[in-house]
């Protein structure tokens, strides 16, 4: 995991969670290895770096994951599992799925859902933070 300073770039970018989330943080250190093949990093939200690199307060970054490119391409919330549901070939027929009219609606309502109630899944699973 990248440090308070600006970490070494990864060959496409990083998925950035919010540390604070028990759930959040075991999800994306298990996703590591794949994410790497993607040439992702993994890296909190809280880490000050994001915050400059992205122009973003501490209380909007925190309001979902992202996914920052290199090239300073911001991802958010459902589109980040897409772009990585996109970029593996065993998540693409789920990728399509999450595309098809109403089914995309269904797929972004769970992901707010999840986003807007991580800390409380997080207490009541009664997961140690990471």
């Amino acid at each position: 995991m990248p440090s308070s300073s600006e970490p070494i770039e990864p060959r496409t970018g990083w998925v950035l969670y919010d540390a604070d989330c028990s759930v959040c943080t075991r999800l994306a250190r298990s996703w590591t290895t794949t994410f790497a093949r993607l040439g992702l990093s993994v890296a909190p939200l809280q880490s000050p770096w994001v915050s400059e690199r992205t122009g973003l307060s501490e209380r909007e970054l925190l309001s979902n994951i992202r996914l920052l490119e290199n090239d300073g391409r911001l991802f958010s919330g459902p589109e980040v599992y897409r772009y990585v549901m996109r970029r593996l070939w065993w998540m693409y027929p789920f990728y399509l799925l999450s595309r098809v009219p109403g089914l995309s609606s269904v797929f972004d309502w769970s992901y707010r859902t999840f986003a807007r109630n991580r800390r409380v899944v997080s207490a009541s699973c009664d997961l140690p933070r990471a």
